[in-house]
């Protein structure tokens, strides 16, 4: 009996894990679009991660070296493009948080490695950014609502400093947010 219940356990296991992993995913198996992802490991543990990688990346932010998103524009490291334009370019994020999350970043750092780096002159940038959040709303299906989320700093648990927005629905929002 205790044999039946455990075979049981690591089907519906594996079952899970297939449909939350596209890679693994049989190609005919599809999952519904308002699928709300599961974590597997509890939220304290995950948080505190994101916040020790966040003090980690503040602590060489300013250095002028290039980032992980300077490299995905340059098309060093692959990427899953949503949208690009002259100004900026969408992505999808490799660890989403909710059904769409996809990252808005711009082609040209110009200094702005944070929003608190923002200067009159980073204004057209910073407005264009806001936009294509909509257009890629638009392009994901979730128009209707969604949420657009810019981290900022150590405390905002920023871990890469070059600005971007966070593009994210899908699901139902909560609020307030963590």
């Amino acid at each position: 009996m205790a044999a039946t219940a455990a075979a049981a356990t690591l089907a519906a296991a594996t079952s899970t894990f297939l449909r939350r992993s596209p890679l693994l995913r049989p190609h005919g198996l599809r999952v519904a679009r308002d699928f709300a992802p599961r974590r597997f490991v509890c939220h304290a543990a995950s948080s505190t991660n994101e916040e020790a990688a966040a003090r980690a990346a503040a602590a060489t932010a300013d250095t002028g070296g290039p980032t992980i998103f300077d490299k995905i524009i340059a098309k060093e490291i692959p990427s899953s493009i949503v949208y690009e334009d002259e100004k900026v370019l969408a992505f999808r994020d490799i660890n989403p948080q909710a059904p769409v999350h996809v990252l808005v970043i711009p082609k040209l750092r110009d200094g702005l490695t944070g929003l608190d780096k923002a200067e009159p002159r980073h204004a057209d940038i910073l407005g264009q950014l806001l936009y294509a959040a909509k257009v890629v709303a638009e392009k994901e299906g979730v128009a209707d609502g969604y949420r657009v989320v810019i981290n900022n700093g150590a405390e905002g648990c920023q871990s890469v400093y070059h600005l971007h927005v966070h593009v994210l629905g899908g699901r139902q929002m909560k609020w307030p947010p963590g």
